[in-house]
């Protein structure tokens, strides 16, 4: 069995982007795999572009082999573009050989250690009556984990404006009155998105007593993890840091240095299930469980699943479209095949390769239009992280 061709589909869903990624072979079977890098899905092709020039011809079934000369088959190695276009190959080809040994994807990592996949509630919400209600709403169908992700600077008149210090009073209170209502046992964890420093993020979990949040999210910028691990030594509470990351080398210093509580490893990111296997492995070895993004669509979510099932230590998958918010991601024009949601969580499939279809036609009867992210600025007119 050869690879014979490489076809990408950028595409507009929900209101983001995505892009699908198709390795077909000779023998007719093939593979769907999808990069994480949104909003630069032109980049990821122009990366793809490049490796189907010496993919084309080879056995697709040597995975490892392949994934070692991506990343090492030209000077400049690694990075976010590289990484996601290998993410979404290395996905694709874990599909081929799954389908071709007629197995799931989690047979070749070992076998699955768990029947189901739980998943954590993301609730995004602009006011305080959002944040109770959505929440509300999971809880009453089952959901124990809930990831905020606050949006609360869209409620303004002026949708790009943030000041971090008027952000973490207001939310302080806001988690603290939603921690008064649902009681202890409900775990909560806040996403603030890098939009903070090392200072602000003190200040804000500072302001709420202790056992109010279970975790935080990426509060700062991880380009540089010492400013991580000062953070880490002020405050108390768990990180779960990891979204961006594109390597098992991006992770290390974080899970080596204890610093990350939560890996949140993207297997569209990373580098594929390759690369996520790894980086599992070194977490395991520090005790730090998994706690995967999955903000994409149902590729990412069936790919997370087979490596979840492999894994020993997971915690909890993003689920993004939750009985309270659906965010369009999994629209079955795109996705008529893909993994279904059972309560809380996902049970682990037993079809072949990853579980997942693609409607091609449909995709290429829809315009493409590159997607950017908000840009938000602050009082004094300088630009912020969203």
């Amino acid at each position: 069995m050869k690879i014979s061709d490489i076809k990408t589909y950028p595409i507009n869903i929900g209101s983001g982007s995505q892009l699908v990624v198709k390795v077909e072979t000779d023998s007719g079977i093939y593979g769907w795999g999808a990069s994480g890098l949104s909003g630069r899905e032109l980049a990821v092709i122009g990366a793809i572009t490049h490796f189907k020039v010496f993919l084309i011809g080879k056995d697709p079934h040597k995975i490892e082999a392949i994934w070692q000369e991506l990343y090492r088959g030209q000077y400049f190695e690694g990075g976010r573009v590289l990484a996601a276009a290998i993410s979404a190959i290395d996905i694709a080809l874990y599909d081929i050989k799954g389908k071709t040994l007629g197995v799931p994807v989690y047979e070749l990592l070992g076998g699955k250690q768990r029947n189901f996949v739980p998943c954590f509630a993301s609730v995004r919400f602009t006011t305080l009556k959002e944040l109770l209600d959505y929440s509300n709403t999971c809880i009453k169908e089952g959901w124990k984990v809930l990831r905020l992700a606050p949006a609360e600077f869209e409620s303004q008149k002026d949708k790009s404006r943030f000041e971090p210090t008027e952000s973490i009073t207001l939310l302080a209170d806001w988690v603290r009155e939603l921690r008064h209502q649902v009681g202890r046992g409900i775990t909560i964890g806040i996403d603030y998105h890098t939009r903070l420093t090392a200072a602000e993020t003190y200040s804000f979990i500072k302001r709420m007593p202790a056992g109010t949040l279970d975790f935080i999210e990426e509060p700062i910028r991880d380009e540089n993890p010492e400013a991580y691990e000062s953070l880490r030594k002020m405050v108390d509470v768990p990180f779960a840091i990891g979204e961006e990351f594109s390597s098992k080398w991006q992770f290390l210093p974080f899970l080596e240095k204890n610093i990350a509580q939560y890996a949140r490893v993207d297997v569209c990111n990373v580098g594929g299930i390759t690369e996520a296997m790894k980086v599992a492995a070194i977490a395991e070895a520090h005790y730090i469980d998994l706690m995967p993004h999955n903000p994409l669509g149902p590729i990412c979510t069936a790919a997370s699943i087979h490596m979840a099932a492999a894994c020993s230590n997971f915690s909890y998958l993003e689920e993004i479209n939750t009985p309270a918010q659906q965010m369009g991601t999994n629209d079955r024009n795109f996705y008529p095949v893909q993994p279904e949601l059972d309560g809380t969580g996902y049970q682990v499939p037993d079809t072949s390769g990853l579980g997942v279809e693609f409607d091609e036609k449909y995709a290429l009867n829809q315009e493409f239009k590159p997607v950017e992210i908000p840009r938000l600025k602050r009082d004094d007119g300088s630009f912020t992280n969203w």
